[in-house]
């Protein structure tokens, strides 16, 4: 039998912004819609397929290859912004007269708009069921392979201009992500040339690009393996992601393969009785007996014609129940189908879910620093807070000692002394007082009364 394989090419897009989307939000009380959203619309975006589309939390990045572009994503399309849009930026600012309607950055301004800023295809030749018995060697073939789809997209669309291309061999089956720019030319308003993904990818142009590329890439395939396979028949709807949640008639294909199942069980048990039936037929028919009157014509009895008619109304029944049966298959393939969207939106919430622990792992180290900053900040409070401590012990023992010298020893000496200090600013009105008024009680700060009639601290005077 002849060896066919699935092709499938998916242009990323943001399922929010179609007609059934907004007409779902309208209807939901949030204004919103679950659906998932795997567009390129700012920075944020890219960053993200950077880190899925490189495995920067992947160990294997063996199994991670860079075909067109640079280990960074961010800065290859960066780059592509420049080279296709600086030169229409200039031109664009040099005729205006308001510096504040100049584009200064055009990549940082399309990342503010509501455009994509730039699209992801990913293509996958072959299955799960194709590619789980083939050796590494086998699977590495398909750099070649992907390396021509790469050129051949660069031929069938040369206004998408690729930014990178990496396969991923970590999955079920080796696929390839490319990352470009829509650009268009000639713009009547703005810039002379822009990103312009909705002029670029339409339903009708996207047909004829998968269809260019299909056969395109079967050719590749059969070259670098030297084989002669085929591919599948194109399913309608292919062209873009579709997630299995969008499903609307998932629950109703169920029922109906249920229902067929059925019909197939009772097309097997009225099978078993027909063929019974078919026996007690041929029996019949071998004992007819010639008639008497006319040797070309046969007798038979009243019982075996209800036999043969009821023979024919089961043979009847049969072929319509058989004849329904036949929708199997259309439901078949339709859950092959929904297996496969299936397994797609398995690796978007891989996706998400290294996302989330990254994110999470961040958060543990940002808590771990802020723990050290706070408990180094509290060493350091109990550090002055002693400091303190000490000084208004030190404060104390020398205003107890002007006291002394002053109102009981009458030492004219400290009393020049304490008037300097209070002319001075050193002391203020309430420590003049204390130095000078022999009815002035000289009080232990709360904090020092403890360190009473312990041995003097080093600021202690005698």
């Amino acid at each position: 039998m002849e060896q066919e394989l699935a092709y499938s090419f998916h242009l990323g897009s943001d399922k929010n912004k179609s007609k059934l989307a907004k007409k779902v939000a309208k209807e939901n009380v949030s204004g919103t819609t679950s659906l998932s959203n795997n567009a390129i619309q700012n920075a944020k975006d890219l960053s993200k397929v950077n880190k899925h589309n490189l495995r920067d939390y992947d160990n294997q990045k063996e199994l991670i290859r860079t075909i067109y572009g640079t280990d960074d994503i961010v800065k290859d399309v960066k780059q592509v912004y420049l080279d296709e849009f600086e030169e229409a930026r200039l031109e664009y600012n040099s005729k205006l007269d308001r510096e504040s309607r100049k584009i200064n950055d055009y990549f940082k301004k399309v990342c503010e708009s509501q455009n994509d800023i730039a699209c992801e295809i990913i293509i996958e030749l072959g299955d799960m069921d194709f590619w789980k018995d083939k050796d590494d060697e086998y699977r590495l073939k398909m750099i070649d392979v992907y390396n021509e789809q790469v050129k051949d997209l660069i031929n069938i669309i040369p206004d998408f201009k690729i930014a990178n291309a990496t396969i991923h061999f970590d999955e079920t089956s080796p696929h390839l992500h490319i990352i470009g720019v829509p650009v268009s030319c000639d713009c009547k308003k703005g810039m002379t040339k822009q990103v312009a993904k909705s002029k670029l990818f339409t339903k009708e142009s996207l047909t004829k690009i998968q269809d260019k590329m299909r056969t395109a890439c079967i050719k590749s395939f059969n070259k670098f393996y030297d084989i002669d396979f085929k591919l599948k028949e194109k399913q309608k709807g292919r062209n873009q992601d579709i997630n299995v949640k969008d499903m609307g008639n998932y629950r109703e294909i169920k029922k109906q393969l249920k229902q067929k199942e059925q019909k197939l069980a009772e097309a097997n048990k009225q099978t078993e009785t027909l063929d019974n039936s078919t026996n007690d037929i041929n029996k019949i028919l071998d004992n007819l007996k010639l008639s008497k009157l006319n040797k070309n014509n046969m007798v038979i009895s009243n019982e075996d014609v209800r036999k043969i008619k009821n023979y024919t109304k089961d043979v009847k029944d049969t072929t319509e129940t058989v004849r329904s049966v036949n929708d199997l298959n259309m439901a078949i393939k339709d859950f092959e189908h929904s297996a496969l969207e299936v397994e797609k939106e398995n690796r978007s919430l891989k996706y998400q879910i290294e996302e989330k622990d990254n994110e999470i792992n961040k958060l543990k180290d940002k808590l771990s620093l802020k723990d050290k900053i706070i408990n180094g900040l509290q060493a350091e409070k109990e550090r002055l807070k002693q400091e303190l401590q000490k000084f208004k012990g030190f404060w104390y023992n020398i205003m107890n000692h002007f006291h002394k010298k002053i109102c009981y020893d009458k030492d004219e000496n400290y009393k020049i002394v304490s008037d300097d200090l209070y002319k001075n600013g050193i002391f203020d009105n309430n420590d003049n007082e204390i130095a000078n008024n022999i009815y002035r009680k000289v009080s232990i700060p709360t904090e020092n009364k403890q360190n009473k009639g312990k041995k003097k601290n080093d600021f202690n005077l005698n």
